[in-house]
């Protein structure tokens, strides 16, 4: 990917997010380490991620007005609440554009699956 910033850390990455993502990412970031404190941030493809060892499981995209809580095993998890988007073969991910739109139960159900 051309122009991909390295990162050094997860909280590396973090920190070069706009103000308004950075406290989504808080957000989300809080349920994930509930759920699974032993999975370790790393930094992937220029997103942060939750993996374990070499098995990537989660990752948050910052794009402009929203972040993005991707699952790598996307295509596979039951989502009774239908807030999975894309088509690529694997990855799945769900939009984030505010504080309010975060659906914390369903998130867990969503997260609980690939942990």
């Amino acid at each position: 990917m051309p122009n991909m910033r390295h990162y050094t850390s997860f909280s590396d990455w973090k920190s070069d997010q706009s103000l308004k993502n950075r406290k989504l990412i808080t957000e989300v970031s809080k349920i994930i380490i509930d759920l699974a404190p032993e999975i370790k941030t790393t930094v992937k493809w220029g997103q942060g991620c939750w993996a374990e060892g070499k098995n990537h499981k989660v990752f948050i995209h910052s794009a402009p007005n929203h972040i993005q809580l991707g699952f790598y095993t996307g295509y596979k998890l039951k989502d009774p609440e239908n807030l999975l988007q894309g088509t690529g073969k694997f990855v799945r991910h769900v939009k984030i554009f505010s504080s309010k739109e975060i659906n914390e139960s369903a998130l867990i159900n969503l997260i609980k699956q690939v942990i």
